[in-house]
């Protein structure tokens, strides 16, 4: 399993060669449309990430000491800016998750391009995968 630098690095790579945002956002809506779509139940209010503008629901299961994210929403951007950020996280430990710097975000451009809205629900989505990894890792202990 690649290490969450090594995941980041090659998303880096794969937006490099694309100059122009529409490109960008049109690999973003790809990986989007990618995404396994949550079934009806998990599409609780408990599951709905506060902060985003449009409707996004995260699901975290455990699988020994590795966390898989799942998630969905009813944007086509945002479902690409999850999925990228399930790609980078999801598979790794609590300990990984936590001590993890996102440097892909900045790196591919994401931060300035992003309305204010969306990036708040970046970070929204950034600090309930944090969340989910504290509460994991204090309940292996």
């Amino acid at each position: 399993m690649p290490t969450i630098n090594e995941i980041q690095d090659e998303i880096i790579e794969e937006f490099l060669p694309l100059d122009d945002w529409m490109d960008r956002y049109q690999l973003l809506i790809d990986m989007g449309e990618e995404l396994p779509p949550l079934a009806p139940e998990e599409k609780t209010e408990q599951n709905l990430i506060d902060g985003c503008q449009s409707r996004v629901w995260l699901v975290c299961e455990r699988q020994g000491d590795l966390l898989n994210f799942r998630a969905e929403s009813d944007a086509l951007i945002v479902r690409g800016i999850v999925a990228l950020l399930l790609r980078v996280v999801s598979g790794h430990t609590p300990e990984e998750i936590l001590s993890a710097d996102l440097y892909f975000i900045p790196r591919i451009g994401l931060s300035e391009h992003l309305s204010p809205t969306r990036a708040n629900g970046l970070l929204a989505m950034v600090k309930q995968v944090r969340n989910y990894a504290l509460v994991m890792k204090a309940v292996e202990k």
